[in-house]
């Protein structure tokens, strides 16, 4: 998943034209999808699906419909203007779980897939990894198709990561003993976070918040083409032929 805080369409048609084949969603960051002109942004949805690109607009934009009281506004909205998908999170907003089963359920019902989130923006808001594994589950029992696991853009001090960008490691654990890893979305922005995810997971873990230019660079560090990874797969790949 790529994070896009305003490209224009050239960007967008370049991006795509170059690395497409190794993205699989386009989000439009916070809430810059308001923004735009719509007749841009009707254009840029257009190209970007024209790819076989998802595209939803980032979850910040989906809390302040909930603040203003205008969540199934804010759905059908997004609907009628071509996104595929849409994320439900409380990043920074508390959001009890009725309202967050609603939204999900009307965004399902209109054929949007959705993306739900996990963890805080600020790492004052925190609360217990035992009620975000709660989350987890109650948002993939009604209907998510996948869970994002906060990082923010930074990848620093948000969500599981410390202000250091490393994993807070006992968090981690429980949160893989308890899930699927294949149903998560990992925020993971910078390359040693990537890097771990892929070492471990392998090279088809589930990582968001990739900055448009380092789009190729990522696949390069999934299949070995990079030095960091370029043993680790090579070794892999010779235990399966000698198999």
């Amino acid at each position: 998943m790529i994070i896009d805080k305003g490209l224009g369409l050239g960007a967008v048609s370049d991006l795509l034209s170059t690395a497409g084949d190794y993205i699989d969603f386009l989000k439009l960051g916070f809430g810059t999808s308001a923004l735009y002109n719509q007749a841009l942004l009707e254009e840029k949805i257009s190209l970007t699906k024209s790819f076989g690109v998802d595209i939803y607009p980032g979850g910040t934009f989906l809390e302040i419909a909930i603040l203003q009281n205008k969540l199934p506004e804010y759905i059908r909205m997004a609907k009628h203007l071509g996104f595929t998908a849409i994320e439900v999170s409380d990043g920074t907003i508390n959001m009890s779980s009725e309202v967050r089963v609603r939204a999900i359920s009307a965004a399902a019902d209109l054929g949007l897939k959705v993306f739900t989130e996990v963890g805080k923006k600020s790492s004052t808001d925190k609360l217990p990894i035992r009620l975000y594994l709660k989350q987890i589950q109650q948002d993939l029992d009604h209907g998510a198709c996948k869970v994002i696991v906060e990082g923010r853009e930074s990848g620093k001090n948000a969500g599981f990561y410390d202000s250091e960008g490393k994993f807070i490691r006992d968090e981690m654990e429980a949160l893989l003993g308890a899930v699927d890893c294949g149903r998560l979305i990992w925020e993971a922005p910078l390359k040693d976070q990537q890097q771990e995810l892929i070492l471990r997971f392998g090279p088809n873990i589930n990582l968001g918040n990739i900055p448009p230019f380092e789009a190729l660079a990522l696949e390069a560090l999934r299949v070995g083409l990079r030095g960091d990874t370029l043993c680790s797969v090579y070794k892999g790949e010779k235990q399966q032929l000698e198999r």
